[in-house]
């Protein structure tokens, strides 16, 4: 079996540590990696690099950041690999572009497609109310995440999983997933199977909109939002007049809410209890703007009066 040739696109953390895998795991040809250009960010407008970028100079491989689909593979480079692989790149690449390596484009998706295609499958899984999620290795279609699966594996989704903590964990079983597809690309042993477009649901990316809270709603609809939105955009509201970030809550299930809708009904070291459309909420965890992330008993000894 002849070593694979490689190319890679990715952009943010979770991109990046599927590539550090790819790396350790020594077993393949990488030579180039496509991220997205540096961005500026912060207060003072820096120009950043991305995770995947920082990752590919650390181990000396040679990094492209096109600005358009157009400028991605003017030499025809990808002609001469044998699999481009993507992970949250974050351009739409087309049709001509992912068919020319010898065995096409694979996808890294972290959701158990047909479910939850699109850019946010793992903060829509959890709003969902899902009990598990998974990694999908795709071969890369002209669709959005409409590709024959390579390979599924499962995850469970837990009770206190926010988008950050699933990430973690899905992170590491898609580098695994994907290191198991690119085997089986070698020995040819791969068994593509069609998605039944039946079950197809889309993960609309998240908007810093969507994270403000509806207080209507069941309480734990609105505890599943705040782990959805941790942790970006992190879920907001408004108590009292003063804008709130929420980071952690639990719902109160026998606590039956006799208030509207967003009233606040306690407030102690114990938690902020607010009303919702069924039960109580306690909110954990809590921020003002500009201030620091903290755990209820301490946000109420620094603002005994907030509520």
């Amino acid at each position: 079996m002849s070593t694979l040739h490689l190319a890679f696109a990715g952009t943010p953390d979770l991109a990046a540590a599927i590539l550090r895998q790819l790396i350790s795991d020594g077993r393949y040809a990488l030579s180039r990696v496509y991220t997205q250009p540096d961005r500026p960010a912060g207060r003072g407008r820096k120009l950043l690099k991305s995770p995947v970028k920082l990752v590919a100079q650390a181990h000396g491989l040679e990094v492209l950041q096109p600005r358009t689909a157009a400028e991605f593979d003017p030499e025809d480079y990808l002609s001469r690999v044998d699999v481009l692989i993507v992970v949250a790149y974050g351009m739409i690449l087309p049709e001509s572009l992912i068919t020319r390596p010898q065995y096409g484009s694979i996808n890294v998706h972290l959701s158990l497609l047909p479910r939850w295609r699109g850019a946010a499958p793992i903060q829509r899984a959890i709003a969902a109310g899902d009990s598990e999620t998974g990694v999908s290795i795709m071969q890369m279609d002209a669709g959005l995440d409409t590709g024959d699966v390579l390979l599924q594996r499962s995850c469970p989704i837990l009770p206190d999983d926010t988008a950050g903590s699933l990430q973690d964990r899905l992170a590491g079983l898609a580098g695994d997933c994907l290191l198991e597809t690119l085997d089986a690309v070698g020995r040819h042993t791969l068994v593509p199977v069609k998605q039944n477009n039946e079950f197809a649901t889309y993960a609309g990316k998240i908007s810093k909109a969507e994270a403000a809270l509806d207080w209507t709603r069941p309480a734990v609809e609105i505890e599943r939002l705040v782990r959805a939105f941790n942790p970006a955009p992190v879920a907001h509201t408004v108590v009292n007049g003063k804008n709130l970030r929420v980071w952690q809550a639990t719902v109160l299930t026998q606590a039956r809410a006799q208030a509207a809708p967003g009233q606040v009904v306690a407030y102690s070291p114990q938690g902020l209890d607010i009303a919702t459309g069924d039960n109580l909420l306690r909110i954990q965890k809590l921020q003002l703007p500009g201030k620091k992330t903290l755990l209820i008993r301490d946000f109420y000894h620094g603002n005994p009066d907030f509520a």
